[in-house]
């Protein structure tokens, strides 16, 4: 049992840092992009910070952590405020996932192509080695790991993710007002899905689509 509590513990000090770095990349995303788009609300706001504390979500993160499926407290944006609404809420909701896959990319290209992965514990077995470096190793592919499910996640469609916004942006008025009503809602529908299982199993196979891509790019 002691051994069994010792690996989660490293499994969570891992994992948090990662957890960390790709909320405050995902929402500092959403939060730049609405700002050149004539939108200063998050500025306003605070949220265009490193700070990670500006952005999380308590139950959010605790998600993310335990069941690898979670978000963030949303960047406040001014829809009224952007120059082009329609086009620049597409904009703005893809920014966060956009900045996630782009870090899982650039992580992945070190993972892989420098073998990392021969000392994490995250994949598999590891060779073992020195603690800091197999540490290391466990954060970067948390890293690459959690970008991708941030950035997958986040665009299904069910509120208040950003999937949702971007339907409700391609959708008529009046039935973006009644997609809209639905908001409230969303936050329990996606809890349901994670705890019966039923987020992973859509998940998974996306997740290992694009973990097998950057394993067949870099791994050369």
């Amino acid at each position: 049992m002691l051994s069994g509590i010792k690996e989660y513990m490293k499994e969570i000090l891992a994992a948090f840092p990662a957890v960390l770095f790709a909320i405050v990349i995902h929402e500092v995303s959403h939060g730049y992009v609405a700002y050149l788009l004539g939108d200063d609300t998050a500025k306003r706001a605070g949220r265009l910070t490193l700070n990670p504390i500006k952005h999380l979500d308590p139950i959010g993160t605790l998600m993310l952590v335990l069941f690898h499926f979670g978000w963030a407290r949303p960047v406040p944006v001014n829809f009224w405020k952007l120059k082009h609404m329609k086009r620049d809420i597409i904009l703005v909701s893809l920014a966060g996932p956009a900045a996630n896959f782009l870090m899982a990319f650039l992580v992945g290209i070190v993972y892989f192509k420098f073998k990392l992965f021969r000392y994490s514990t995250f994949f598999g077995y590891a060779i073992p080695t020195e603690p800091l470096l197999m540490y290391f190793c466990d954060v970067m592919a948390y890293l690459l790991f959690i970008n991708l499910v941030l950035a997958i996640f986040n665009l299904i469609p069910i509120p208040p993710l950003d999937g949702s916004k971007i339907i409700m942006a391609v959708l008529p008025e009046k039935y973006m007002m009644w997609y809209a009503k639905y908001e409230v809602y969303g936050t329990i529908v996606l809890l349901v899905l994670v705890l019966l299982g039923i987020m992973q199993m859509i998940m998974n196979p996306v997740l290992n689509f694009f973990i097998s891509a950057l394993q067949k790019l870099f791994l050369q």
